[in-house]
């Protein structure tokens, strides 16, 4: 087990996905600047009930059991004045326990899961690679900068699933699949869902 600076969102990052954050919360600055300094991913991990923002007197968020290593690949000043981030999605881990760090920040005991191989996209999924080049024409997800290998059936499912507009309960599903038979067969029945298929 490891330890791991954790950013609990309402949204799910998948590996290979990319997300644009915008940061204001003096925790996560923090988390922010040690991440870029020492250039090493933290945690993302899905809240399954509560808020991301902390309140005095609220319960803490309910977190979901698995979440990806997020790796900062780009940032800027946004015209609110706020940090604004993209990160991409790494592997992914099981989250044993957490703690709250003095700043407020939520320190996991992460146990890294294995990176799975890259496997051949079948000739039954290539469907699934053209949904995603369709989408990567749209210049709000090419000013997110994907970087794909539509070569690998996992990185294709993972980026497809980021950006198609499912509910978060869903991508997290995705998130805790091991095998890429099954991904991306619960893909195809999801796009199939959100094309009006299914």
């Amino acid at each position: 087990m490891s330890e791991l600076q954790l950013f609990p969102l309402s949204s799910v990052l998948l590996p290979f996905g990319r997300m644009p954050l915008q940061i204001f919360e003096p925790r996560y600055i923090d988390l922010v600047r040690d991440s870029m300094k020492a250039d090493k991913p933290f945690g993302m991990v899905w809240i399954r009930r509560g808020a991301e923002v902390a309140q005095r007197g609220r319960a803490s968020p309910e977190l979901g059991d698995f979440g990806t290593y997020a790796r900062i690949v780009d940032w800027d000043q946004l015209a609110n004045g706020l940090l604004g981030i993209t990160i991409q999605g790494q592997g992914r881990f099981e989250l044993m326990e957490t703690s709250i760090a003095a700043n407020g920040l939520v320190i996991g005991q992460v146990e890294e899961l294995p990176v799975p191989a890259p496997v051949a996209v079948a000739e039954s999924q290539l469907s699934l690679v053209d949904v995603l080049r369709s989408l990567e024409v749209h210049p709000h997800i090419q000013r997110m900068n994907l970087q794909v290998d539509y070569n690998d059936a996992w990185q294709v499912a993972y980026a497809l699933a980021q950006l198609l507009p499912l509910d978060e309960s869903l991508k997290y599903e995705l998130l805790c699949l091991d095998g890429i038979e099954e991904l991306m067969t619960e893909l195809d029945v999801l796009l199939n869902q959100v094309s009006g298929e299914g």
